[in-house]
């Protein structure tokens, strides 16, 4: 049987730069691979020739991307319906994030018309926590999966490849019975990540597209054990990958691609402090000479660890900032303060290391004074990048069910309004309305107040050129990536 994992588009459809490869399918891809199927991949948002960079600007074209679903001649829709068609697959996976959750469901309706026959399985985050909304809303869904996709889909695999037809000991899977739909036991996440190979790039329709920087993308562990009210992650047990394993997944990806610039997708990247001091350690004595970057919390750096990372090849850290509220921060569970905020950005200036702050308005409850203090947070840690964003309600998180009690949040949407309502809009009870502290027109107006004035601080002379700095040993070995980032440059300015 032939399976075909496809990535949605959102980004390419809107005209901005996505960077890598799909990490979450292309490890599933892998792992049926390797137990004899028949795999190919498909990334429908990478885009070769993006228009914009500054994604604070990502809602003006909202209405654009909702249009794309009724243009049947629209380039993008129009390729992926030849791809399905030419594949003619048995079983097509489909990744599904709330933010693109319409295109999601655009590719199983084309899945369905073009390849009739074929089983049409949905995974992913929105997955994970609204599997029964979308078996309800969408007949063009037969099956989805929820937490990790590896085992269920291998085991969903083979028994529709053998005609089976009970799928009840599947664990982590949904789907349709006679008269209700059904919902198996939660799957065991997969521990030991050594029995997971290295995520197998060549089976991308579209591989010899993606730059040596695309490629770059690794995960060394799975699993967060903070718990961001925000935030739908649910894995509190971090498992991690040997450091073996992940020393030679990068010199197998520098060798066959040329990178030198990786990215690791790990949520936070120094819970395990030994652990990265002996990463370090191994990328020093075995002269591998990259430049890499990581996400991580201000709870989790100090000044050893830092000087360790840098001499190493760290060139770039991002960490969630949030707010400047001690109020909002414990109502988010951060788990931090403004005083461990401040301490940390002294670090990163000590340390040289590029930083990027990522910060959040618009919270249920939130004030407009408690905005303004978020901005002069910024203003005073003055992180290299500032990145501001409009709290968006996901499902499943604890926010999202605060929302729900404040009459600002409704708990499950119909297929037509994922079609016709604006992504940052999704869930929300009434779209005019994003918190119930602050007058929805004074929100609009102070939004784009906040966002100019992030704007303009990372628009500062000094701070682009911190950032082509922190870039020189990866144009050193990748010359020609310095146009490109300069056009990425002249675009986002």
């Amino acid at each position: 049987m032939k399976i075909l994992l496809i990535d949605p588009p959102f980004y390419r459809i809107l005209g901005f730069y996505n960077r890598y490869f799909p990490l979450g399918i292309v490890t599933i891809g892998t792992f049926l691979k390797e137990a004899g199927c028949e795999v190919v991949l498909y990334d429908t948002d990478y885009n070769e020739n993006p228009k914009y960079m500054d994604y604070s600007l990502l809602p003006q074209f909202y209405p654009a991307y909702l249009s794309s679903f009724k243009d049947e001649n629209h380039p993008v829709w129009k390729e992926i319906a030849e791809t399905i068609t030419r594949l003619c697959p048995d079983i097509i996976g489909i990744s599904i994030w709330t933010t693109y959750a319409a295109s999601a469901f655009h590719v199983a309706k084309l899945s369905k018309e073009l390849a009739p026959g074929s089983s049409v399985v949905m995974g992913g985050p929105h997955a994970a926590v609204k599997a029964d909304e979308i078996l309800k809303i969408c007949p063009d869904v037969d099956y989805v999966v929820r937490g990790d996709g590896e085992v269920p889909m291998l085991e969903l695999v083979r028994q529709i490849s053998s005609g089976r037809s009970d799928f009840s000991s599947i664990k982590g899977l949904s789907f349709r019975g006679e008269n209700s739909i059904i919902h198996n036991p939660s799957g065991q996440t997969i521990n030991d990540l050594e029995l997971l190979s290295f995520p197998d790039r060549s089976l991308l329709v579209n591989e010899s597209r993606y730059t040596a920087e695309d490629m770059g993308l690794i995960m060394s562990s799975r699993g967060c054990p903070y718990a961001c009210s925000y935030c739908a992650t649910h894995t509190r047990r971090v498992n991690y990958r040997p450091i073996d394993n992940v020393i030679d997944e990068i010199k197998f990806v520098k060798e066959k691609y040329g990178s030198v610039l990786f990215c690791f997708k790990d949520d936070s990247f120094t819970v395990n402090k030994k652990r990265v001091e002996q990463f370090c350690d191994r990328l020093i004595a075995e002269k591998l000479k990259i430049c890499w970057e990581c996400n991580t919390r201000v709870d989790l750096i100090d000044k050893n660890i830092l000087q360790k990372m840098e001499k190493a090849g760290c060139s770039s850290i991002k960490v969630g900032i949030e707010s400047g509220s001690e109020r909002i921060l414990k109502k988010m569970n951060k788990g931090i303060t403004l005083k461990q905020i401040k301490m940390a950005a002294e670090l990163f200036k000590e340390s040289g290391i590029f930083w990027t702050g990522y910060f959040m308005m618009g919270i249920p409850g939130e004030t407009v004074d408690e905005i303004y203090q978020t901005l002069n947070l910024m203003y005073e840690i003055k992180p290299d990048f500032a990145s501001i964003s409009v709290y968006e309600p996901f499902p499943g998180t604890e926010i999202f069910s605060e929302g729900v009690e404040r009459d600002l949040v409704k708990l499950e949407m119909t297929l037509q309004d994922f079609y016709v309502t604006l992504p940052n809009d999704y869930y929300k009870l009434d779209t005019k309305k994003q918190v119930d502290t602050i007058a929805q027109e004074e929100f609009a107006a102070l939004v784009k107040i906040i966002k100019n004035k992030f704007h303009m601080h990372n628009k500062n002379l000094q701070r682009i050129w911190r950032r082509a700095q922190n870039r020189v040993a990866f144009y050193v070995v990748q010359p020609k990536m310095l146009w490109s980032d300069f056009n990425k440059y002249m675009s986002w300015r």
